[in-house]
């Protein structure tokens, strides 16, 4: 019991290690008059769409399959499209005024 309490205080803490920095990325993504929408419309799509939808997702995926590990690629799929969304569209905002980000 104890080495599952470890563990799972593991994951809280590497949680919020990402979600601290996410937040303060997020936020210097867009310009001041417009950054509350642009910033919550699209995160709260994307949880809440596609990680609300996670786990029917994943089981259909396994029963269609039978593989107990395919549900896994619906995960890797949407981390890999965040990636390359995030290489070729984040631009660096350091030493610009927060109305012009």
């Amino acid at each position: 019991m104890p080495l599952l309490i470890a563990v799972l205080l593991l994951f809280v803490v590497a949680a919020t290690a990402l979600y601290g920095p996410q937040a303060a990325a997020l936020v210097e993504m867009f310009p001041t008059r417009i950054r509350y929408t642009a910033m919550s419309l699209p995160y709260h799509v994307g949880t809440g769409w596609v990680g609300g939808f996670l786990p029917v997702t994943s089981f259909a995926i396994v029963a269609l399959t039978g593989d107990i590990f395919a549900g896994l690629w619906y995960s890797v799929a949407f981390t890999a499209l965040s990636a390359v969304v995030m290489i070729f569209f984040f631009k660096e905002t350091r030493g610009k005024p927060l109305e012009e980000c």
